[in-house]
């Protein structure tokens, strides 16, 4: 059986567009037909299968045996897990998925996964390394005497919220007053 190729193009705001991509995946030496290119602009930190045209096209469109083309791995996502999740979901129902920016494109074949899981070593790394330094950092702030937390403002803020309150106004007119979120409003709302 032949395998149908699709492309996957996302960008994250609607100033940009999908044709480098496109275009870039067709110099590849792809011969994706246009109605086989689904384009989408969606922030990559949304995952994949809460976006909705990767959604309709990996429910809708993709079958086994189809090639899904990406020009680089981070149009799958941010996340290293939801892309890894993304990948094996998809390999699961026989799509081969194959991203042109890593030495191994074929992310579907056993060198694509270990390689996949051995960036997920070292984006886990990166994460705790970042903790620590957070960490660090807070410690080394505390020993020099500095002050951590939310500046005294907090108490003008929870004065203002209070009154508006007793003047009998509602979180969304308080926060519309005061000039601040609504978030913010509810922190001090309760305060007495």
């Amino acid at each position: 059986m032949n395998s149908r190729i699709f492309a996957y193009c996302r960008v994250s705001t609607t100033e940009q567009d999908t044709a480098n991509q496109i275009l870039a995946i067709r110099n590849a030496g792809y011969e994706i037909s246009d109605d086989r290119v689904i384009s989408e602009t969606v922030s990559g930190s949304t995952q994949a299968f809460k976006r909705k045209q990767f959604k309709l096209l990996v429910e809708h469109k993709l079958e086994a045996n189809d090639q899904l083309i990406v020009l680089k791995l981070d149009r799958l996502g941010r996340d290293n897990i939801d892309v890894q999740q993304t990948i094996e979901k998809l390999t699961k129902r026989g799509i081969k998925v194959i991203s042109l920016d890593l030495p191994i494109k074929d992310l579907s074949s056993s060198e694509g996964k270990l390689m996949l899981q051995m960036f997920s070593a070292f984006a886990e790394f990166e994460r705790n390394r970042i903790r620590e330094r957070t960490k660090e950092g807070l410690e080394r702030a505390k020993n020099e005497g500095k002050k951590l937390g939310r500046p005294n403002g907090s108490i003008k803020t929870t004065a203002k919220v209070q009154a508006c309150k007793l003047e009998g106004l509602s979180q969304s007119q308080t926060a519309t007053k005061l000039n601040i979120g609504i978030a913010t409003v509810k922190r001090h709302w309760r305060k007495s």
